[in-house]
Formats: C-alpha cells, structure tokens, sequence
C-alpha cells in the first residue's frame, strides 16, 4: 500500500509531457483520511476545469485514484480508489475523447462499450457499478491515466498527425 500525506489545497492540474503522467500509480489506502481529502479537493479541479473525470497523477500524485461526475447526483462528484475494470460487453466503438492534462487535443479512441468498475469511494466503502453509456468511456480513460497510458496513444495516426502541432507546443512548453 502507497501512502504519501499530502496538503489537497496545494494540488493543481498537471500537463503533458510531465513524467508523473506516464507513471503506473501504487494503491491508495481508502480509509485514510488524507486521502479523502485529496479525492475531494480532485472533485473540485475536476469541476473547475469543467472536465467529467480527473485521476490522481494529473494532479501529481503517483495514486490508484480518479474522480468523476457523479451521473445520479447532478453537479457532484464520485471517487473511484483502487479501481478495477472489467469488460461486460465486447463491442468496442470509436468516440472523440479529450484530456485535461492535454489542453485542446481532441482524437477518437476504440473502447469496449460495456464496464463493471469495483474499487472503493470516498467514505472509504467498498462499491460496483456498471455502464454501457458515457460513463463506461470515461472510466476507461481515467483507468488508463493509472496505468500511465495517454490518449495520443491510444488515438490513430491521422488524428495523431492532426494533433501534431498542439502535442510538439505542449512538449517545448515543458
């Protein structure tokens, strides 16, 4: 188990090419206190920068851990800790998907349509859902952050090439 206390308030939104981004995260402890509250200032960012998930290495933290909006609680947030994913319906469709950590480069990703995620929430209790609409999307994406996997990765050469530019201006900005 990984364990780092950290102030939630010094957390910010972390860009690409940083190296924390291509890292694979370490579990979390779920009852620990800081670590709630480091899921619930990441609600927050998420919030402000008007993304629908945020996982903890774009905030810095090397943490098996995103949120996301929550679909039942209009405007709120779900923590996911220590998540794991799995594949309940085959069928992969291609969708556009953007990244906050990677500002304006938008590209389609092939994804399986259907997910059952477990992992535990932010009151540190065990939880499962599953989705076969957006959500099922974004849990992947957030997952793949985890795994230290970008979307450029995953995106196909065309819409790398027509990224290109953002990408090599996100790079010299380092």
């Amino acid at each position: 188990m990984f364990f780092m206390s950290v102030d939630p308030n010094m957390l910010s939104l972390v860009l690409y090419p940083d190296p924390i981004l291509k890292l694979v995260a370490k579990e979390v402890d779920p009852a620990d206190e800081n670590v709630q509250a480091v899921a619930k200032k990441m609600v927050e960012i998420m919030t402000k920068q008007n993304g629908v998930g945020l996982a903890a290495p774009q905030v810095g933290l090397p943490w098996r851990l995103f949120v996301t909006l929550d679909p039942e609680n209009e405007g709120g947030g779900i923590a996911w800790l220590n998540p794991t994913l799995e594949v309940i319906h085959e069928e992969q469709e291609t969708d556009e998907e953007g990244c906050l950590s990677l500002p304006e480069i938008r590209g389609g990703v092939r994804r399986p349509i259907g997910i059952r995620i477990s992992g535990f929430g932010m009151d540190g209790k065990p939880m499962t859902h599953e989705s076969d609409e957006f959500m099922a999307r974004v849990w992947q994406h957030e997952n793949d952050h985890l795994d230290g996997i970008l979307i450029i990765e995953k995106m196909s050469t065309m819409d790398r090439l027509v990224n290109r530019r953002l990408i090599r201006e996100l790079e010299r900005a380092r």
